[in-house]
């Protein structure tokens, strides 16, 4: 008898044991796995190569690109009006290109994925991508709103602290750009980087992670921040280069947008699946 009760119990309770244990820490390791995630390492060619995917995307479905370029240019005359109307929410209004832009392109996300599923995307489904994500969506939007008011006091107290009064919008920016206002150039370039790089770090893959995984706004917000930080040359080229293109579409009447904002939108997508590979 003795020598089967130390075969019998001991067995099962210290097989039990370990068994029940990482099942009690598993869940966390489940809900901390997107911070696991391997991210890629990136080069000064992926960002032209994004472009161009985002590019074969908009001629692919070129109906579901021009509506959201149409979304792109009507905000780019919205910022002129600003311009003239009330010129020190002028910066902290094209703080609402970073803000709203990836999620008005949430739409031109969810075409590319169903380009890459090899499905024929719709302009009634890309209305509607965001309503499984709706409460992560505003999460993250709320967050973002918040930077951008905080852009818009800074930018205001900038003015402040340079102006007496508010310049005249007839000579606005032959004035702003005079050299006797340097400083407040500088300044104000100076807080809008700021702004516009916690912006961009936060959101650059965040929207379309999302979107596409269904994570929280948390992780979603560290996983784009990690992939600046691992890619920052990469992801600093990035950024210049949709600044950039940005840029040059607004100078023609804002017409470039109706192209440009969809590439970019689609090409958005290329970068968050190259940096986040699908499982």
């Amino acid at each position: 008898m003795n020598p089967t009760q130390p075969a019998d119990e001991p067995s099962p309770e210290t097989h039990d044991q370990p068994a029940t244990e990482p099942h009690t820490g598993g869940s966390p390791p489940e809900s901390a796995s997107v911070f696991a995630l391997t991210l890629a390492e990136l080069s000064a060619r992926d960002p032209l190569r994004w472009i161009a995917l985002g590019w074969r995307d908009f001629v692919r479905c070129p109906r579901i690109g021009l509506f959201y370029g149409a979304c792109f240019f009507l905000m780019g005359h919205a910022l002129w009006i600003v311009l003239h109307e009330a010129p020190a929410y002028v910066l902290a209004l094209s703080a609402g290109f970073l803000l709203m832009g990836p999620f008005l392109c949430l739409g031109l996300y969810d075409a590319s994925r169903a380009l890459e599923q090899g499905r024929q995307p719709s302009l009634r489904a890309s209305l509607t991508s965001w309503l499984p994500t709706k409460g992560t969506m505003a999460i993250f939007a709320g967050v973002l709103l918040i930077l951008e008011m905080l852009w818009g006091r800074a930018s205001l107290v900038v003015f402040a602290v340079t102006f007496n009064t508010m310049p005249d919008t007839a000579n606005l920016l032959k004035m702003l750009l005079s050299v006797e206002n340097l400083e407040f150039l500088i300044t104000y370039t100076v807080v809008g980087a700021i702004f516009a790089g916690l912006i961009f770090v936060t959101s650059v893959i965040s929207i379309p992670m999302i979107l596409d995984r269904q994570v929280d706004a948390i992780s979603a917000g560290l996983t784009s921040i990690r992939a600046c930080l691992q890619n920052p040359g990469v992801m600093l080229w990035w950024g210049a280069l949709i600044t950039m293109l940005v840029l040059l579409a607004m100078l023609p009447a804002f017409l470039g947008l109706l192209v440009v904002g969809p590439v970019l939108g689609h090409a958005t997508w290329h970068a968050y699946r190259h940096i986040v590979p699908a499982t």
